[in-house]
């Protein structure tokens, strides 16, 4: 039975995985593709800076994938990958929960993907919302991947959190009244972990760099203008450039509101596909309903007659 239940998680979330990959590779790409080439621009302009300023030039790291095979193979393998390892956890949530509620499979498994998408997607997505590959600093990828993944198991135990007390605060005070009240408590508690993670602007690696060509202190990671820092002229290729001049600009402003837009949308696509068809094999598996138990019934229950 575990094995059954799983493997049709995993197919679901493979059938999520190729239609999210689908449309990253529509919507998504062009906006992938107006980041590289920003970035790539931005790297000619410091270093053109960095040496008339007579500063150490920043090496070029290795090119391990090309930038087709990033597109293409790279892409889908993240996208289908994760797909598939969160519809395998998906069918691992439903086989811990069946039994423990007297609801149908569908809804179990819906409710499921449904608390999936809000605590390792959403919610985190508020505090650090994605940005398009190239566009964030190399020194900080560690420390921005250690606070993502906090700020994802944080949205899950406060998440968890919230349905354990309206379940134990039902009985006394009853159900419309607990679940308001757990909800105002989740906020309060979420509130206050998104304003004491501290923002991507403000980590150490950052601060450090902000006397740098190309690292005006912000909020956030996203590229600003380019300005000659220093309080007297340069000359880069034959033009003088005063100070405080912009000479390269901040990333697109409408690109990075479009691949945040994207991802949360692929995202919804991947969990909502990934809802209605493990929920549709879960339903034609345990043949329609849960019993009175939880526990699912091997009948057809709508035109079965035998006792239980």
């Amino acid at each position: 039975m575990e094995l059954r239940v799983i493997g049709r998680g995993a197919f679901a979330g493979l059938i999520a995985g190729i239609i999210g990959f689908i449309f990253a590779k529509i919507f998504a790409e062009p906006v992938i593709d107006k980041a590289i080439d920003y970035e790539s621009g931005r790297g000619d302009i410091l270093n053109a800076l960095n040496q008339a300023a007579g500063r150490p030039l920043e090496a070029d790291g290795p090119e391990i994938f090309s930038r087709s095979i990033q597109s293409t193979f790279g892409i889908a393998t993240g996208i289908i990958g994760f797909s598939i390892a969160m519809g395998a956890l998906v069918a691992v949530a439903y086989l811990a929960l069946q039994g423990r509620f007297a609801i149908r499979a569908q809804t179990l498994a819906w409710m499921i993907c449904g608390f999936g998408f809000l605590g390792v997607y959403l919610l985190p997505f508020v505090k650090y919302p994605a940005n398009p590959p190239a566009i964030g600093h190399d020194f900080t990828i560690h420390t921005r991947g250690e606070l993502y993944l906090t700020m994802v198991a944080v949205s899950l135990i406060l998440l968890g959190l919230t349905v354990i007390a309206a379940y134990r605060l039902t009985p006394r005070i009853g159900r419309f009244r607990a679940v308001l009240v757990s909800c105002l408590g989740f906020l309060v508690l979420y509130g206050l972990v998104v304003g004491l993670l501290p923002s991507l602007g403000d980590l150490s690696a950052n601060v450090d760099h902000a006397g740098e060509f190309g690292f005006a202190r912000a909020a956030t990671e996203t590229p600003q203008p380019i300005t000659n820092i220093l309080s007297t002229p340069l000359t880069v290729d034959g033009k003088t450039i005063a100070p405080g001049q912009i000479v390269y600009p901040g990333f697109d402003a409408d690109a990075l509101w479009k691949f945040r837009w994207y991802s949360l949308i692929n995202q919804a696509l991947i969990w909502l596909i990934t809802a209605v068809i493990f929920g549709a094999l879960m339903e034609r598996l345990v043949g329609g309903k849960a019993t009175e138990s939880g526990q699912p019934s091997n009948e057809v229950p709508l035109t079965s007659s035998a006792s239980r």
